[in-house]
C-alpha cells in the first residue's frame, strides 16, 4: 500500500456516488463504479472562476469531490477514480491525451485518462470529459463500441501507437480525443494540471464550464450558455444574469454557491 491509498476514504467515496454493490476486481464491477461515477459527480471548473487553485492530490481530491460534493475537471475526476480502482485491486494506467474536439490546431497533452487491466482485457475509463465522455469504460482489447443509448463511443486505431476516442455524432464519427498506452506518472499529471489550469490560453482558464452527465440527459453550461441535450432533442437558452447562473448551478447541476460569492461569469 503506498502513501496515496492510505489516505483513501472508500467507504465515503462510495457514498458520493450511491453505490451499492460488489467491489472485486471485476469488468462487472468496474463498469457500474464508472456508471456511478460519471452520473454523480459533475464536471466543472468553478474553482477557477471563484480565484482559486486546482488541487490534485488525493487529500484534496477527497475533501471537494466527496466531502464539499462538488465537482471538478479531468485530472480531478480521474486520479480520483484511479485511486478507487487500485484500492479495490484493479491495475490502472495512467494516460495523457491530445483533446480534437474543436480544435484547430495541435494542443498539448492536456487530457487525462485511464487504462483498466481485467482479466487480460484492458479497457479505457475517464469520467473526465463532461458531457461528451463515456457513462461506460471502452474497449481497448479488442477495439469496440460502447453504448449508452442514444450516445455511442468508440476508440479506433490511427497511426501505429496511437488510438483515437469519437463519439457518434448525427450519423457521422466525431474525434474526441487521441492518446497513446503510454503510461504516466504523477508528476505528468502536475504539469499537465498546472497548464490547463493557469495559462492564459486555456479554456478552462477563460470560460466557466458546468456538466452533467444522466441517463436520460447531458447537461451542459458554458458561461451563461445552457445546452440540455435528451439525444433525441436539444434545448438552449442565454442565462440573463449572474443570478440565473448561480441558480441553474444549483438546481441543475447540485452545485450550491453563496450569492456573494465572487464567481466570474463571463457573457
Amino acid at each position: 500500500m503506498n502513501g496515496s491509498d492510505t489516505v483513501l476514504d472508500l467507504g465515503a467515496y462510495l457514498r458520493r456516488i450511491d453505490y451499492r454493490g460488489p467491489l472485486d476486481p471485476t469488468l462487472p464491477v468496474l463498469q457500474a463504479l464508472h456508471h456511478a461515477h460519471a452520473t454523480h459527480i459533475p464536471f466543472e471548473n468553478l474553482d477557477l472562476m471563484l480565484g482559486r487553485p486546482i488541487r490534485v492530490d488525493l487529500p484534496s481530491l477527497q475533501a471537494k469531490l466527496v466531502q464539499a460534493r462538488r465537482g471538478g475537471y479531468c485530472f480531478e475526476q480521474n486520479t480520483l477514480l484511479a485511486a478507487v480502482l487500485r484500492a479495490i485491486g484493479f491495475e490502472v494506467d495512467i494516460l495523457l491525451a491530445r483533446v480534437r474536439r474543436g480544435a484547430q490546431r495541435v494542443l498539448p497533452r492536456t487530457h487525462m485518462v485511464l487504462q483498466v487491466h481485467v482479466g487480460g482485457e484492458r479497457w479505457l475509463a475517464d469520467v473526465g470529459f463532461g458531457a461528451d465522455g463515456l457513462l461506460r469504460p471502452a474497449p481497448l482489447d479488442p477495439l469496440g463500441e460502447v453504448q449508452s443509448l442514444p450516445w455511442v463511443h468508440r476508440v479506433v486505431p490511427e497511426e501505429p501507437g496511437l488510438r483515437v476516442m469519437q463519439s457518434l455524432v448525427d450519423d457521422a464519427w466525431m474525434d474526441l480525443y487521441a492518446f497513446t498506452l503510454e503510461p504516466q506518472h504523477a508528476v505528468d499529471v502536475e504539469m499537465s494540471n498546472h497548464y490547463v489550469s493557469t495559462h492564459p490560453d486555456s479554456r478552462f482558464v477563460q470560460t466557466l464550464t458546468a456538466q452533467r452527465v444522466a441517463v436520460d440527459a447531458r447537461y451542459v453550461l458554458r458561461n451563461r450558455d445552457l445546452t440540455i441535450d435528451r439525444g433525441i432533442d436539444i434545448e438552449t437558452r442565454h442565462l440573463a444574469s449572474r443570478d440565473d447562473v448561480l441558480q441553474v448551478l444549483d438546481e441543475l447541476f447540485g452545485l450550491p454557491l453563496p450569492a456573494d460569492a465572487p464567481l466570474r461569469t463571463p457573457e
